[in-house]
């Protein structure tokens, strides 16, 4: 989720925000389409040696210079280049005998313990990863290989897993939970021959915790750094999920999204990222802001690697009703270079309000459209919105609370049984949970009822959810669109542990999708200042993701925009 609140400066000892207060400001800002963020700069000599030992991780490859003086050479594995080899290359190479899962996830492994010190996307590494390589090896040399056989995923670190992985949404508080069963997007993933290389660093409680707060932050993992420029915010609440695809430090991963926080993270990292239509993936297992809202979703360096695990992850779960039946969707099918020939799509621009950067990169992506075929409508409105935003936060703070205590009361373990226990252990442990910032949405969450049947929580969520269907439905209609591109994202900000995000001047366009429950992918689109990724947003109506990643794979192909990160310590 990204972070709906003011700037103000947090921590224990200061006095939150009233409800009102916090209400009227993210309706402001939502409202206006503007969000922002900000990052810890790392000591010098600290920076200077995890850099170096970036450029000394190779495997058996050429040497290429990037522009950060970095080695491009520390992503290849036995001469293939891990950055631009898709899901499907490194199954190739799997079946060729060039390398196997198990040397590809100790790649992946001894990459996270060189890189991930300047970045702080991982959590935690699964103990077991080089044993599920070893059997995905076994099923392959007797015949058996699934979609993403022998592929290492990192998951968001609000997903359910087993055994020695724990789940922590980022809070100590849950350092002694352990689910009973995993989330069915991994059992899914696991069905396909995937291996679980890890957890990744998430914004604590996925951003549903205090206003303000750093994106990226959690007690648990610390902050999580912009891999391009290190003292830039990664966005959140999927950090660590796009910052490690960024950085190549697993094959793909997984990320979960309530409002922006699949698209925002992968746009400011420069990656793909699917938010799927509201009941295409499961949310069981999934640590809950809102059932009406919350999705899981691929975060990936190519709309490729995005399709396979969509693929492979949807399904009907029984646990979760929200699930639909429809079959198993073969997303690898849209994947055409030609897809944006004859299609009609309207451009969203003035979300990108007035930063030349977004504007510039959106006339450059309107550019391409027409340029492959596409029939472009220019300054389409998304009507309505002004009064989505603050319907939908008075709808999630109810929500969260029901949700959430309903996922604790189920899972086993020692950890708190309810929100009114997380307040508590916060407290209880304020130098290390609220050493920047507070609990103040914690706090408006708890003084709800949680009562999912009282008729001014039901008011707030039917206004929200109409609105925001109706706005995208009625756009579509009106023009005849496939699809509406946005910008997805501004350059990312300053990381400000102290002040925390800054919503004064954050593009984004994450809030229809998010609350219609509708689908969006973003891809990578151009920079700010040549280093700050950009991205833009193809947003469609429900069940329309065979459309979406064929337009995206499309724009990729055309645009290659994605340039591997840079590594710099700040911007001149």
């Amino acid at each position: 989720m990204c972070p709906p609140g003011p700037t103000t400066t947090g921590g224990a000892g200061n006095r939150s925000p009233t409800a009102e207060s916090l209400n009227t400001k993210y309706f402001q800002q939502k409202a206006s389409g503007l969000r922002s963020w900000p990052m810890k700069p790392l000591h010098p000599a600290r920076w200077t040696a995890v850099v170096a030992l970036i450029a000394g991780l190779s495997v058996a490859s050429p040497a290429h210079a990037d522009r950060a003086g970095t080695r491009h050479s520390d992503t290849f594995l036995r001469g293939l280049d891990l950055d631009r080899a898709t899901v499907l290359d490194l199954q190739r190479a799997m079946d060729r005998g060039r390398f196997d899962s198990v040397a590809l996830t100790r790649f992946y492994l001894d990459r996270i313990r060189v890189v991930d010190p300047l970045l702080h996307s991982v959590i935690q590494t699964n103990p077991a990863a080089l044993k599920e390589a070893e059997r995905s090896d076994r099923r392959r040399r007797h015949g058996g290989r699934g979609a993403l056989e022998g592929i290492p995923v990192l998951l968001k670190d609000n997903i359910d897993t087993v055994g020695p992985l724990r789940t922590t949404a980022g809070s100590l508080a849950l350092l002694g939970a352990r689910p009973a069963r995993e989330a069915f997007l991994v059992e899914r993933l696991r069905a396909a021959g995937a291996v679980i290389l890890g957890k990744a660093n998430l914004s604590e409680w996925a951003n549903f915790r205090s206003a303000p707060s750093s994106s990226g932050w959690s007690a648990v993992g610390g902050q999580t750094n912009n891999p391009y420029v290190l003292d830039r915010n990664p966005c959140g609440s999927s950090s660590g999920s796009a910052v490690a695809a960024a950085a190549t430090l697993a094959a793909v991963t997984i990320g979960t999204e309530t409002d922006g926080s699949i698209v925002c993270p992968a746009g400011a990292s420069g990656v793909v990222g699917i938010k799927p239509t509201l009941g295409l993936v499961s949310r069981s297992g999934v640590i809950p802001i809102s059932a009406q809202q919350d999705t899981a979703g691929p975060i990936t360096r190519s709309v490729t690697d995005a399709a396979a695990v969509l693929a492979a992850i949807q399904g009907v779960d029984p646990r979760d009703p929200a699930t639909v039946p429809g079959g198993d969707r073969d997303y690898l099918a849209a994947l055409e270079p030609d897809a944006l020939a004859g299609k009609r799509i309207g451009v969203w621009r003035s979300v990108a309000g007035d930063d030349r950067d977004v504007l510039a990169t959106l006339d450059a992506a309107v550019a391409t459209l027409r340029s492959r075929g596409a029939t472009v409508v220019e300054n389409v409105e998304l009507e309505g919105l002004d009064e989505v935003g603050e319907a939908e936060f008075t709808a999630l703070l109810t929500e969260f609370k029901h949700d959430l205590n309903a996922y604790l009361a189920a899972t086993p373990g020692r950890h708190p049984g309810d929100l009114a226990g997380l307040i508590a252990f916060n407290e209880r442990h304020a130098s290390t949970e609220l050493r920047y910032f507070g609990q103040e949405l914690f706090e408006q969450a708890q003084a709800t009822t949680g009562d999912l049947d009282d008729p001014a929580y039901r008011a707030a969520r039917d206004k929200a959810t109409s609105l925001a269907r109706q706005a995208i439905d009625s756009v579509v209609s009106a023009h005849r669109l496939d699809a509406v591109l946005a910008p997805t994202n501004s350059g990312a900000w300053l990381t400000d542990l102290v002040n925390g995000d800054d919503f004064s001047t954050f593009v984004s366009s994450s809030t229809p999708p998010a609350v219609s429950g509708y689908p969006a992918i973003t891809v990578p689109a151009g920079h700010a200042g040549k280093v700050l990724p950009l991205g833009v947003t193809f947003l469609g109506t429900r069940f329309s993701e065979s459309t979406l990643i064929g337009l995206g794979y499309a724009f990729e192909q055309a645009t290659r925009a994605r340039k591997p990160p840079a590594y710099l310590r700040t911007l001149p």
